[in-house]
């Protein structure tokens, strides 16, 4: 009799496995995400929003890939880095960091995480161990690289940074529609002061592989700080004709960049 209970008790904890099996695979299918496919992370930079990524995220998903747009309180490196680790913990399995402008610096710090395939940086900070935004324009600047006006004239209200509307039409988003700069300046996130001089240790660069897209008629960021981040990390390195807003002035080039980093992993 006991011998019999056994094997029906086996039998049951077969069964519930299972049925565990089979609902994860069905949950997986319901999110659309293929067991192969990694998850992309998107994170936005200063002065802005995971709105940032509304042209490449539907493009991704045609492509059949899950992503995930992070909204970053901009407070603070590290508050920053915990939003992108939740989002990396919701994925089903590896995950692909994409950051613009601030958010190359997020993901340096973030993309530690096991789960993390590789990085990918849109017209993004690339900082090495101990560097900072502002450290990264000083050394520009002693390398005698030509300024950009983006960041000439910002307004600081209780320790946070926002970008004049005519900053965003003239400078940040200079090719795209007007009212569609005009949504980004209404939108725009405001920027801790102290996330300037935020260092990064450990760069995620150093151990998992690196995509960087130069943008050539970036204002806030001089390309040619860009060009030379992009070599640093050893970055597999590719331009467009864009402004600092790359992914939405030249969505599908971004998306081609985003594609090849996850073919890869």
């Amino acid at each position: 009799m006991k011998k019999r209970l056994f094997f029906v008790g086996a039998g049951l904890a077969m069964l519930s496995l299972s049925f565990v099996v089979s609902t994860s695979a069905t949950r997986s299918a319901a999110n659309g995400q293929p067991a192969d496919k990694p998850t992309i992370v998107l994170v936005h930079g200063a002065f802005a929003d995971g709105s940032s990524w509304n042209k490449v995220i539907p493009l991704l998903q045609k492509q059949g890939y899950q992503t995930i747009a992070v909204q970053n309180p901009l407070t603070s490196l590290g508050e920053d880095v915990a939003f992108v680790e939740r989002a990396i913990a919701e994925a089903p399995g590896k995950v692909i960091l994409v950051g613009h402008s601030w958010g190359g610096v997020v993901i340096t710090q973030a993309g530690n995480q096991e789960k993390v395939g590789a990085l990918v940086y849109v017209a993004a900070y690339a900082p090495d161990e101990g560097q900072s935004i502002e450290s990264l324009h000083k050394e520009a600047a002693a390398q005698k690289i030509p300024e950009v006006p983006g960041l000439a004239d910002p307004v600081v209200t209780d320790g946070f940074i926002r970008l004049k509307e005519d900053a965003i039409i003239q400078h940040f988003a200079q090719d795209l529609p007007l009212q569609d700069r005009k949504n980004i300046a209404a939108g725009q996130g405001r920027f801790h002061v102290s996330t300037i001089g935020a260092k990064v240790s450990n760069p995620a660069w150093k151990a998992k592989p690196s995509f960087y897209v130069v943008a050539d008629n970036d204002h806030m960021i001089p390309p040619q700080l860009e060009s030379n981040m992009a070599k640093h990390i050893g970055a597999t390195t590719y331009h467009v004709p864009a402004s600092h807003v790359a992914m939405l002035a030249k969505p599908d080039k971004i998306v081609e960049v985003i594609l090849e980093a996850a073919k890869k992993q």
